[in-house]
């Protein structure tokens, strides 16, 4: 596996601890479909939200955060909503939000870690 691949799985699963130790329930990783995949979808009482996980080994190319344009956030979006239709069991009377995770360090399982909830 490509040290960018392994930097990338490990920060999803550093990501998904973050979340279930906050109270989320996780309910899919990797969510693919014809539109694209979701890293994680996850759940705390009326409230599913779609995650993005973005790992970054130095902040050199930029902030993780600085990865999702205007672009990238309407395909989230698009995204988020294909899978609440795909699962309206857990997603019946939930509000969606997006939100990204960054991970910034060589090594994602002591890399530092931020959580933007909201992303409009």
């Amino acid at each position: 596996m490509a040290a960018k691949d392994e930097l990338g799985r490990v920060g999803e699963e550093r990501a998904a601890q973050h979340l279930s130790a906050c109270g989320y329930e996780i309910l899919a990783r990797n969510w693919r479909c014809a539109q694209g995949e979701i890293d994680i979808v996850a759940a705390m009482g009326d409230l599913l939200c779609v995650v993005e996980v973005k790992a970054r080994r130095s902040a050199g190319f930029g902030h993780p955060f600085e990865a999702i344009d205007e672009r990238k956030r309407r395909r989230l979006w698009r995204l988020a909503f294909a899978w609440a239709q795909a699962h309206p069991a857990q997603a019946s009377d939930r509000r969606i939000r997006l939100d990204v995770i960054g991970l910034t360090g060589a090594d994602a399982a002591t890399a530092h870690l931020e959580h933007l909830e909201d992303l409009w």
